[in-house]
């Protein structure tokens, strides 16, 4: 498991209530069904998604490629199960994944992937990037845990 500081800090603030899906590169096809088939991503049942993004050292938000990249790998799958439509936001995010042609290589040589890198931990990126190697829709429940959807 590849630890997400903003994406829990997100999860954690969004209402009880509220259904919370996580989801990376490494699941989104299972995520996009998921959520299609549970009938989310029509206007009457929207999706927000959150590129949740990195911390700066001073712990200020820092945009992040790779959750820009992820949150349209979602968002295209998404579109492909008739999902829509799409925000301005949204439409961007999608176009950016659609348009990286080497997203492993875009991932490592971004910011946060040279950032890791220097940190030891290159085996991270490229696992990270990894699409649809994982079947799992973690899923928050009523007591804030996250369960396979």
């Amino acid at each position: 498991m590849l630890p997400s500081p903003n994406g829990a800090a997100i999860a954690a603030a969004v209402p009880p209530g509220v259904r919370v899906v996580a989801a990376c590169l490494r699941n989104v096809t299972a995520v996009g069904t998921w959520l299609t088939s549970h009938g989310y991503g029509i206007p009457d049942h929207p999706v927000v998604v959150i590129a949740a993004g990195e911390s700066w050292p001073d712990g200020g938000l820092r945009p992040a490629l790779e959750d820009l990249l992820g949150a349209g790998a979602l968002i295209s799958d998404l579109c492909s199960q008739g999902a829509g439509p799409l925000s301005p936001e949204a439409a961007a995010a999608k176009a950016s994944y659609e348009g990286t042609a080497d997203l492993a290589r875009t991932v490592a040589t971004s910011a946060s992937g040279r950032q890791l890198a220097t940190m030891g931990f290159v085996e991270d990126v490229a696992i990270a990037t990894e699409e649809d190697a994982s079947a799992l829709v973690p899923v928050r429940d009523g007591d804030g845990s996250f369960v396979s959807g």
